[in-house]
């Protein structure tokens, strides 16, 4: 039977989900090998086929190898080449700053150096008429500087390029000629829109990692050919949508944050089948917890998100700590609270958790490894809620005792607690840091938690979602089959997807509609061809238009959706009128002038059959009956446990679901069952 197999590389963890044809499910966790992440995956693709053989047909994949290279500073040796006089933009930047009144604080170094920033003489004027022929002559000292310093990479800015990239277009000719291996992105083709700063950096990001992920791409690929795997990789673009192995390599701008994306794709999919009109995501794994949105069963997205910056500690608001990458990107607030996130206490003695993490290796105490720090998987060992027998199906025993020495020492003696208190009061900061992720994409986006229900996955998101959820007045919360390997799942039920965009800068109340439909065709076709090129035959493509647009005085843009058919200015300002009083919470009084940025649509390549399955039915596990788990308020009980096969009927907590992947808490005061489609469905209060 034919499998389509979907991985995702975590902090501690690879996930494997296979599917067949007939709809069987099978998973495989391995520990993740960051020195070399695809020995892991390759390892992983062994057990995987070992359990469950035939031939497969799809191999999807996220990495997290692009965002890495820019965290890590390991990217290609890369210049940039400018219109003269505009080589200081990546310094200069937009000019946000992510923390007040510190005036200590210094702005990321430049993934280009300044002496590999290059200007050449020529100017596009912002209408696409040249003010400056491009002078020949100038490019003879770049080309010989990008020889000299062994360059591996370049970007090419030019002023205003995105209204005509004429100037570009004959650089990047000059430069193919001169230094045929050289890896060039072109800002024309990355990102053609206004706004120099973005444009910029985001084309630097790209070139700066291109030559990594494409090694990536092509050594991961040569791997699962030795395997026996001939069939073409696709990865999950930082949008949602699956893209080819090639498109990637040479656009790796679009899958830095490819990791974080497909559990989110997952919860949409879920969310249609369950007919859930708003869910917020949880996502949980072992360095990170991650909140999304989810409306109607359409993810949300940004327009841009920062790369390199660390992880997001407070409000979205406060940017500029990383690099500007203005591509559409899944709506996404993180933190530093995973399993593996270390807990101390800071240089006045405050309890902190996080944004460090043991990772893989070590990992935590109680794995054995080498870990000497207390982190939240120690906290939730200590406190019962993890079964010392072992992780994955046993394969990965916890020494409970020496979680519990590593947490009495650096924690409950300096702080004049019990270990089960100090503990205790660790998860608790930990879920308070989470909750400000999920208030990011909710409250600072005009919606309401409250309204929603919570989608928890990942390895931890099921021990933490019911305490979080009431704290937010969130009553429904979802915990989906595979919860410790749903990001992998989400891959599987990802369409291909291709995002156009087109800058256009003008006033609704002048605008003429007859351009909109121009652009807007002319984005359509562009997604129709590459659909096609694709082979997803005309009846299984579908569009998404949308607009960018902002009052006339502003500084930033607002995206809204498209309906079908004709699209007139008027309609484009009522849509955006609404929107601006769903995220802000107010709209300009009427009449106020409605200023059109720029224009996109998504096109999307649907399967012939659908993706997600009718059923997940739970696996069954040997675990406990019972288990002693700590609790404030009623310290240690002796709480049941069942997998999740042994839910049966709607039970009140206290009570532990233990599953090979993941383990669900269910405290005091929420109860748990079992659904049709096999989620476990959790009501608090």
């Amino acid at each position: 039977m034919s499998l389509r197999i979907g991985i995702d590389i975590g902090g501690t963890f690879t996930d494997l989900v296979a599917i067949s044809a007939d709809g069987i499910v099978t998973t495989h966790k391995t520990a993740s090998t960051p020195d070399d992440y695809g020995e892991g995956i390759i390892d992983g693709l062994r057990a995987l086929l070992a359990d469950r053989p035939g031939p497969v047909t799809d191999v999807l994949h996220a990495t997290t190898v692009g965002s890495n290279t820019v965290l890590e500073a390991t990217g290609a040796k890369t210049a940039l080449i400018t219109t003269r006089g505009f080589r200081d933009i990546l310094e200069i930047r937009d000019l946000r700053m992510p923390v007040l009144y510190d005036i200590g604080w210094t702005k990321p170094r430049a993934l280009v150096e300044r002496r590999l920033r290059l200007e050449v003489t020529e100017k596009m004027r912002p209408d696409g008429s040249v003010a400056v022929p491009l002078d020949v002559a100038s490019l003879g000292p770049v080309i010989a500087t990008l020889r000299s310093e062994n360059v591996m990479s370049v970007a090419i800015c030019l002023l205003h390029s995105y209204a005509n990239p004429a100037h570009e277009r004959a650089v990047a000719h000059a430069v193919r000629d001169a230094l045929p291996d050289m890896a060039i992105s072109i800002s024309s083709d990355i990102l053609p829109e206004i706004k120099e700063y973005p444009r910029t950096s985001t084309t630097v990001i790209n070139a700066y990692v291109q030559p990594v992920v494409r090694a990536y791409i092509t050594a991961l690929d040569a791997r699962l050919r030795q395997l026996g795997i001939e069939v073409p990789l696709q990865l999950m673009q930082s949008n949602g949508g699956l893209a080819s192995a090639s498109f990637a390599a040479e656009s790796p701008a679009h899958i830095i944050e490819s990791g974080p994306a497909a559990g989110v794709v997952g919860g949409a999919a879920l969310a249609r089948r369950l007919n859930e009109a708003r869910i917020v995501t949880f996502d949980m794994g072992g360095t990170t917890a991650k909140a999304g949105l989810v409306e109607n069963g359409e993810v949300l997205r940004a327009e841009a998100i920062e790369v390199g910056g660390g992880v997001m500690a407070g409000s979205r608001l406060l940017v500029g700590a990383g690099y500007m990458l203005k591509l559409p990107a899944i709506d996404l607030a993180e933190v530093g609270a995973g399993g593996g996130s270390i807990c101390r206490l800071d240089s006045a003695g405050a309890p902190k958790v996080g944004p460090e993490s043991a990772g893989a290796a070590p990992g935590p105490v109680c794995y054995g490894r080498g870990g000497v720090a207390p982190t939240i998987t120690d906290c939730n060992l200590a406190l019962g809620y993890l079964d010392p027998g072992g992780l994955t199906g046993g394969t990965m025993r916890l020494d409970v005792d020496a979680a519990r020495g590593a947490i009495d020492r650096d924690l409950a003696v300096p702080l004049g607690l019990s270990v089960e208190e100090a503990a205790h009061g660790m998860l608790r900061l930990a879920s308070a840091t989470m909750m400000r992720a999920i208030r990011a994409v909710s409250v600072e986006r005009g919606r309401d938690p409250r309204q929603f229900a919570m989608l928890a996955f990942g390895g931890n998101g099921p021990l933490f979602a019911a305490g979080i959820a009431a704290e937010l007045g969130i009553s429904r919360i979802i915990i989906p089959p595979l919860p410790g390997v749903f990001s992998a799942f989400g891959l599987l039920v990802a369409d291909a997807e291709h995002h156009a965009r087109q800058s256009i800068r003008v006033r609704l109340d002048s605008a003429d509609p007859d351009r909109i439909s121009r652009i807007v065709a002319d984005l359509t076709e562009a997604g129709t061809q590459r659909l096609s090129r694709d082979g997803f035959a005309p009846e299984r493509q579908m569009f998404q238009r949308a607009a960018s647009a902002r009052y006339v005085g502003q500084s930033s843009e607002i995206e809204v959706a498209l309906p079908d058919g004709l699209i007139t200015p008027e309609t484009i300002a009522a849509l955006f009128a609404n929107e601006h009083e769903k995220t802000y919470g107010f709209r300009a009084p009427e009449g106020e002038p409605v200023e059109l940025i720029g224009l996109s649509v998504m096109a999307r390549g649907l399967p012939e059959q659908p993706r997600l399955p009718g059923r997940i039915p739970p696996f069954t596990q040997a675990v406990p009956a019972s288990r002693r788990a700590w609790f404030a308020g009623n310290g240690w009980v002796e709480t049941p446990v069942v997998d999740r096969a042994g839910l049966v009927g709607t039970v009140a907590g206290p009570l532990i679901v233990q599953e090979y992947d993941a383990t669900c808490l269910v405290p005091k005061g929420t109860t748990a069952r079992v659904d049709d489609f096999g989620n476990i469905r959790l009501e608090t209060g």
